[in-house]
């Protein structure tokens, strides 16, 4: 067997691979991310007996499937993004910006699990006495736990294999790596292989484990795209580090929905459940002030209202700014349009801010009414009533279109006190008998304009 080594140049962001250098990688545009990698190319002679193993093919209808174990974290918004627990034998990716608290909710969960499972914590980045710092401010004493400070992904999983642990963390897996291969710790092919190695290893001993990945500066996860494939859930953190309030969203999710979303405040015993992050997110809300509405939007089964600001201000310029935080640029510019063309206000010499309270991010059509309220409501310096809320899609006519889960919504915003409630006219239609009950004014709109003037 001859070997031979030979230069190529992988794209950092997306894998793509060339034997020669571009300063814009052809897979996904990006600009000076190709990096120069030496892989090892092997040739063997044809045999006349095949070393191919033989497979055996099994029929659907005679497969049996048993209940999927879970393991439940201790904390309840995590478990709900995860759909139910942590399932044995998955592998879950979590990622996030720097200092967003993905290493703090791994160690807690370690002290809720660990009172009857075993779990290996690998440190990459970090020292054991880090570690165990970080633990007594977090409250976790736990026995079953044990730290590995160590970064080659072989040995670890050869640990891994002799101790078979019940749960395997790994921070992070762009700070481990095979000493086999020519690349630096970090790379492309780095944190494939590493990744490839772990799965086999945990998905043979069906040991549940959970990675934690970097992420780049546009805030997608580091590495190449083939990495979110491997593992069965994509976990992200959201939020302002300046802020004490986070939000886990399930990017991918085998086991569950990826529409659910946890949300945790940040205290100094680490991160808590926010179990009515409604009443978290409209608290704080200015009084007699124009320019804010309450939107109620869907996280996969849950309602949540929002509070979404708006400020225009006249400018001194020929380009009028346009600034959104939470929500959607191009979508702001299209809701503009809308007002300006159908609903007769005019947004043209104004600059214009949007902001979503909380720090959430809201991308369903459903917030388009409200938002366009809190437009108008600081065009005209008219301030929206307290206990005022709206929800529906804004279409380009100017008509309010119907929208999902209408009594969910209407349910949330009377418990939480609203008196008034501005949904689309379609939906108001179909609404049950109890529904349109509830201690709530329901007031049905058909245009923009109409909305405008009933929440005004």
């Amino acid at each position: 067997m001859a070997a031979k080594d030979k230069s190529i140049f992988v794209c950092s962001e997306c894998g793509y691979e060339s034997a020669k250098w571009y300063g814009q990688c052809p897979g996904c545009n990006s600009w000076n991310t190709m990096a120069e990698e030496v892989k090892t190319v092997s040739f063997s002679k044809k045999t006349g007996t095949s070393s191919a193993k033989r497979l055996t093919a099994h029929k659907l209808t005679n497969i049996t499937t048993d209940e999927e174990i879970r393991y439940k974290t201790g904390l309840n918004e995590l478990d709900r993004v995860l759909g139910g627990g942590l399932v044995k034998g998955s592998l879950v990716l979590l990622s996030g910006d720097p200092g967003i608290g993905k290493s703090t909710i791994l160690l807690q969960i370690c002290q809720f699990i660990g009172k009857n499972l075993s779990i290996l914590y690998v440190s990459g980045e970090e020292s054991a006495n880090q570690i165990k710092l970080r633990a007594d401010r977090l409250g976790v004493y736990t026995d079953n736990l044990e730290v590995l400070c160590d970064s080659d992904m072989e040995s670890i999983c050869e640990y891994i294999k002799t101790e078979r642990p019940s749960l395997v963390i790994i921070d992070s897996i762009q700070t481990v790596g095979i000493q086999g291969l020519s690349s630096s710790t970090g790379s492309v092919t780095q944190v494939r292989e590493c990744t490839n190695l772990l799965m086999v290893t945990v998905k043979s001993l069906d040991i549940p484990a959970i990675i934690v990945g970097h992420v780049n500066k546009d805030g997608n996860i580091a590495g190449p795209k083939v990495l979110e494939h491997i593992v069965d859930a994509v976990l992200y953190f959201e939020g302002e580090k300046n802020m004490s309030y986070r939000i886990l969203r399930a990017v991918k999710n085998r086991f569950g929905s990826t529409n659910e979303i946890g949300v945790f405040e940040m205290l100094d015993t680490g991160l808590a459940d926010v179990e009515n992050p409604s009443m978290m997110l409209i608290s704080g809300r200015p009084k007699n002030t124009s320019g804010s509405c309450v939107a109620c939007v869907m996280e996969g089964s849950r309602p949540i209202l929002a509070e979404v600001q708006s400020l225009v201000a006249t400018t001194n310029f020929g380009n009028p700014r346009r600034m959104t935080n939470g929500f959607d640029y191009n979508r702001l510019s299209m809701l503009l349009a809308v007002l300006e063309k159908r609903g007769g206000y005019f947004f043209g010499n104004t600059d214009t801010y949007v902001n979503v309270a909380g720090g959430l991010k809201i991308d369903e059509p459903a917030s388009d009414l409200p938002i366009s309220i809190a437009l108008v409501s600081s065009l005209k310096d008219v301030p929206v009533d307290e206990d005022v809320i709206a929800f529906g899609e804004v279409g380009l006519g100017g008509e309010i279109r119907a929208v999902s889960n209408c009594e969910q919504r209407i349910k949330e915003a009377a418990r939480l006190g609203f008196k008034k409630c501005i949904i689309p006219y379609h939906n108001f239609k179909n609404l049950t008998a109890s529904a349109k009950n509830t201690k709530i004014e329901i007031v049905p709109a058909r245009t923009i304009r109409a909305a405008c003037d009933a929440a005004l």
